[in-house]
């Protein structure tokens, strides 16, 4: 239970709880869309950001995001930044270097990822993931 003081004269009690199941990760949602509008500096707002806390917790253990494939990385910042494969050439290597990498017959060398992250600053820590590639 948390108690939140609006002024000397007022001490409000919120009443949280931790979020164990998805039926108590679905239930602080709606409360949190409901108090999404709080006031400034009110006891609703105070709920609402314990709330937010409490679920952002829930969701990392239950619902972890995997790291971003490299290879759709490099497609959405050649989309991104209008880049053509050739564009990519000093980073990969010729031209068929570059076809094989985004079709992932051939995977990225420590030298591309660096002169990746270093020439366009796509995040070498995304570059290095593991990612399959297809086989002939």
């Amino acid at each position: 239970m948390i108690k939140s003081t609006q002024s000397d004269s007022h001490v409000i009690t919120l009443n949280i709880k931790p979020i164990k199941t998805e039926s108590n990760h679905e239930a602080a949602l709606r409360e949190i869309q409901r108090l999404w509008e709080a006031p400034h500096g009110s006891p609703e707002e105070d709920k609402l950001d314990a709330l937010v806390t409490l679920v952002e917790a829930y969701e990392q253990e239950h619902y972890p995001v995997p790291p971003p494939d490299p290879v759709e990385t490099i497609l959405h910042h050649m989309e991104s930044q209008d880049l053509s494969r050739r564009d990519l050439e000093p980073y990969l290597g010729s031209q068929s270097y570059v076809s094989e990498v985004l079709n992932r017959q051939r995977a990225l060398t420590l030298d591309m990822i660096r002169k990746l992250h270093e020439g366009l600053g796509i995040s070498a820590d995304v570059l290095v993931q593991p990612y399959e590639l297809q086989t002939a």
